[in-house]
């Protein structure tokens, strides 16, 4: 080899190890801004989680377990209250009332979810009045605690965690992951979170903001408490599966923001990580199941009349997804059912 060769081999060697150099030290600055973002994002959630965090008074636990369960070992259920504290109906802090009540149940060995919404009208034993009611009014009765027993005592479960949040922090949420993906089933003018009618709904599966989505969720003068409780059920199964793409990693810096003052919970930061294992290879499958019944205004007011059939069977349900009742069917016939891994498509539609 003459020397012009060797250092035209030399030279290219160098060149090589060059990039390789380069590249190395690219990946491990990548995996450095990854790593003091995680930290960073881990921090800003424990302080919201801190500020969040609301133990609900006078009660240690449901009477409905033998001791107080462990989310990285036990099934448990979580009560999402959807709040409507809208100050144009007067409805400021101890005069609220539940919007939207879904109880979710969560089966650690599977890692599954089934998610039952209770329509707002229906009449039910609230134990904090001591007579039947709107299952709505629980909230304004007793605050959390009296939502809480009323749906225990309703579905004869029991729920161990509550997440209570308000129209403004929905909004956030969802538009702090670039929205939503959720199928409207027509066009309809709607109230916004102010009670104005400034929303216009059109028909069609299609990506919605925080101010859509929250119209979305509220609208049943079209139809009824059932549809209603649906569209609320796909809605939260749709920002779960957004919330546990990948996409959304640099996102939840944002949505951690958004719950901020805006939502109230009895889990500490520990209890809420135990959760991550339900997402951690995407969305879960989520079961989602409705509670049958028919109108009634014999009383001059607006009434669910819950059907009895179908309340057992979700009671079955429920109870047998907890582990309470192995014996007891794992799927009702009067719920629907739901893969929220159908929605995985929403993240692949706009490549975020």
């Amino acid at each position: 080899m003459n020397r012009k060769q060797y250092k035209t081999t030399r030279s290219g060697a160098s060149k090589k190890s060059l990039i390789l150099k380069v590249s190395a030290m690219l990946i491990a600055s990548v995996l450095i801004c990854l790593t003091a973002y995680g930290i960073y994002l881990a921090k800003k959630a424990e302080s919201a989680a801190d500020k969040s965090y609301e133990a609900v008074q006078d009660r240690a636990g449901s009477e409905l377990r033998e001791e107080a369960v462990k989310p990285l070992e036990d099934n448990v259920s979580i009560l999402f209250i959807g709040v409507d504290d809208s100050e144009a109906r007067s409805q400021g802090e101890g005069n609220s009332r539940s919007d939207a009540l879904m109880l979710a149940t969560l089966n650690n060995k599977d890692k599954t979810v089934k998610l039952v919404s209770i329509p707002r009208d229906s009449l039910v034993y609230i134990p904090e009045a001591g007579y039947k009611d709107k299952i709505t009014h629980a909230l304004s009765y007793g605050g959390t605690k009296a939502s809480i027993e009323t749906v225990e005592e309703l579905l004869e479960v029991p729920v161990d965690y509550y997440v209570r949040m308000n129209f403004n922090a929905f909004i956030d949420v969802v538009d702090a992951l670039d929205g939503i993906y959720a199928n409207v089933p027509y066009d309809h003018l709607e109230k916004d979170e102010n009670d104005i009618y400034s929303i216009q709904l059109e028909e069609g599966y299609q990506k919605l903001d925080g101010r859509t989505a929250l119209a979305l969720a509220r609208t049943r003068k079209l139809d009824n408490d059932i549809e209603r409780g649906k569209r609320q059920q796909e809605i939260l199964a749709s920002i779960m599966d957004r919330a546990s793409s990948a996409a959304s990693f640099t996102k939840y810096g944002d949505v951690i923001d958004a719950v901020g003052d805006n939502m109230k919970t009895d889990m500490t930061f520990d209890e809420m990580k135990s959760f991550f294992a339900y997402i951690k290879n995407g969305a879960p499958e989520v079961d989602t199941l409705t509670l049958e019944g028919a109108d009634d205004m014999s009383t001059g007011v607006y009434y669910w009349l819950l059907n009895e059939e179908s309340l057992s069977e979700t009671k079955d349900v429920l109870q047998s997804h907890l582990g309470l009742n192995p014996d007891a069917s794992s799927y009702s016939d009067g719920g629907t059912e739901t893969d929220s891994n159908e929605l995985a498509k929403d993240n692949d539609y706009d490549n975020e």
